[in-house]
């Protein structure tokens, strides 16, 4: 074996359709375009959204909602996940670091921690904003928070 009888598996490559080569081909004629319309012709294209001319789905559903262009989207890091991440790692002091380290939250983020679950812990966070009972649960167990 070398690499001149390499061949495809049996049935792997199909033969191209080769289309408007006249009538003996059977693919002539309209080639395979059906009968006049816009995409029978040639440079046909059409809108991004277009429907054929029916009312498109982004006009016939109605504008809703707002978003304020100085919204800070922060990242929600849970009492359970830093308490998982303690049992990880050992860490006395979780920081922002830490967590991009581990895969917690992504390098451009801006963290919130949040109080949903236990933590079991005494551990310092830091982090760009707390909730109140996140506050509470890590001063709890006699933790500190410290804002970013």
């Amino acid at each position: 074996m070398d690499l001149s009888s390499l061949r495809p598996a049996e049935g792997a490559v199909k033969n191209r359709k080769r289309i408007g080569r006249g009538q003996g081909s059977g693919r002539g004629g309209t080639s395979t375009r059906g009968h006049k319309g816009a995409k029978s012709r040639s440079g046909y294209k059409t809108k991004k959204g277009f429907e054929g001319g029916q009312m498109p789905i982004q006009r016939r559903i109605p504008k809703f909602g707002f978003k304020s262009p100085n919204r800070i989207e922060t990242k929600p890091v849970n009492l359970d996940t830093l308490q998982q991440l303690v049992e990880k790692t050992n860490a006395a002091t979780i920081d922002f670091a830490l967590m991009v380290e581990n895969g917690i939250v992504g390098k451009n983020d801006v963290v919130k921690i949040l109080g949903r679950g236990e933590l079991k812990s005494k551990v310092e966070v830091a982090a760009h904003a707390f909730s109140a009972s996140a506050v509470a649960a890590i001063e709890k167990l006699g933790g500190k928070t410290t804002k970013l």
